[in-house]
């Protein structure tokens, strides 16, 4: 069931939405060879800690472990931070983390280099933020979950990558996950028809390789299952009458 917001609500959201932007700017700027994916997860729970009525929307959400979902090279979502995860120079890191703020949820994320790396992942980060971008352009009132999709879709085929077909992005709101569904492929006026009101997370997965993804036995790290690398970069929005307002944008 949809669940559309009132404005209200929508500020209530970008309120955690800026603390969930800020979370991300921290981490991103911590991220170097050496450290832990556990030591950005505590970095993560020491921020949302000095933020009265904000919590770490993730750590025990399904019963998953983690403040943040960490996820490195290979891995496209949900890897569990670890102290045994170092990161290395030349690896790509995923850092994806959500918000509960005065009983609204936003969800967002981005994907960094650590240290130096190849011009083949400088292009295939490039490339997902893009694809991010042109789907928040194609969420206007009146067209469909199919624009959004088939205008995310143009981009990554365009630069000869794939997403990870079986992950989607979704609604959001009073709830982690709500309808609608929101698949990074689509046709044109195809789905749900966006309406002022309603509230999504657009998330592209990108990958290097084939679109086929496999669960490691964790039960939570989704990998590429040719092992080549993946990129993932997400936003929460707000459809409005003015267009695509970005809740999680710094």
């Amino acid at each position: 069931m949809i669940q559309l917001k009132s404005e209200r609500e929508i500020d209530v959201m970008a309120e955690g939405g800026r603390i969930l932007a800020a979370t991300l700017q921290l981490l991103r700027r911590a991220v170097k060879p050496g450290m832990t994916t556990a030591d950005l997860d505590v970095i993560a729970a020491q921020f949302m800690a000095q933020h009265d009525g904000a919590v770490a929307a993730f750590k025990g959400l399904y019963g998953f472990p983690g403040h943040a979902c960490i996820s490195i090279n290979e891995e496209i979502v949900h890897g569990i931070p670890s102290p045994k995860r170092v990161l290395k120079d030349g690896d790509i890191i995923s850092l994806d983390f959500g918000v509960k703020y005065q009983g609204y949820y936003t969800d967002a994320a981005v994907t960094v280099p650590v240290g130096s790396v190849s011009p083949d992942d400088e292009r295939l980060l490039d490339v997902c933020e893009r694809a991010l971008h042109a789907g928040i352009q194609a969420a206007i009132a009146g067209n469909h979950v199919g624009d959004i999709g088939a205008a995310i879709a143009t981009v990554v085929k365009s630069a000869g990558y794939t997403t990870a077909d079986d992950l989607v992005g979704h609604g959001v709101g009073t709830g982690p996950h709500e309808d609608p569904q929101v698949p990074n492929f689509g046709k044109p006026k195809r789905g749900t028809r966006l309406v002022p009101g309603l509230t999504i997370a657009i998330e592209p997965m990108v990958n290097a390789g084939v679109s086929g993804t496999r669960t490691l036995p964790d039960n939570w790290t989704v990998v590429t299952r040719d092992g080549k690398r993946s990129a993932h970069f997400e936003h929460t929005i707000a459809i409005t009458e003015a267009g695509p307002r970005i809740l999680t944008a710094a």
